[in-house]
């Protein structure tokens, strides 16, 4: 495994980069303080800007470290910050990437998350030498498990009771992607 860090990835419509301090206010209004954003994620809803401005001071300190993958989801045409992508764990042993997202409920089925995961994905088992991406979603939330399937991972199992988000304890289904899989 080769750690490349978090470096800028352009698509088609995005360009997925390292976040800024600046960022806390576009973050905060465009899915980070929604209920409907984070009813199937593991952190609650920002309750202010300060939040989520506390929150990008620890995340742009991180970027020291070579093993850190966090993009925010940039708009080419608009330049609006709409969503989140990430290795929000990593196990070394088997190199294997968990990968997290978000994305504002207002570009929900525009297809940005699966564009977005596509150029991440490509990256981590290109530069970086992973060798296993996985994903986990509460099996109550079939959006987030359309993307995994869109982008080609495959459906492994569920882990029933498997996880705790917002809405509680949930049975989580989990998708996977090897290098050999990745089009």
């Amino acid at each position: 495994m080769n750690h490349v860090g978090t470096k800028t990835l352009e698509t088609g419509r995005l360009i997925l980069r390292r976040y800024t301090v600046e960022d806390a206010q576009q973050m905060y209004d465009n899915w980070a303080s929604s209920e409907v954003v984070t009813e199937y994620l593991s952190w609650p809803p920002h309750a202010s800007v300060d939040v989520t401005r506390a929150l990008l001071e620890d995340w742009v300190a991180k970027y020291e470290e070579p093993s850190t993958y966090n993009w925010g989801i940039e708009l080419k045409e608009t330049g609006e910050l709409v969503g989140n992508i990430a290795a929000v764990r990593q196990n070394e042993k088997i190199f294997c990437a968990e990968i997290g997202w978000a994305i504002g409920d207002r570009w929900w089925g525009q297809g940005i998350m699966p564009e977005a995961a596509h150029a991440v994905f490509g990256y981590l088992f290109k530069e970086a030498g992973f060798q296993r991406i996985e994903a986990k979603h509460d099996i109550k939330n079939p959006k987030s498990g359309r993307v995994m399937q869109k982008i080609g991972m495959v459906y492994e199992g569920t882990l029933r009771r498997g996880g705790c988000n917002n809405s509680g304890i949930d049975d989580r289904a989990i998708y996977s992607m090897l290098p050999e899989e990745y089009k």
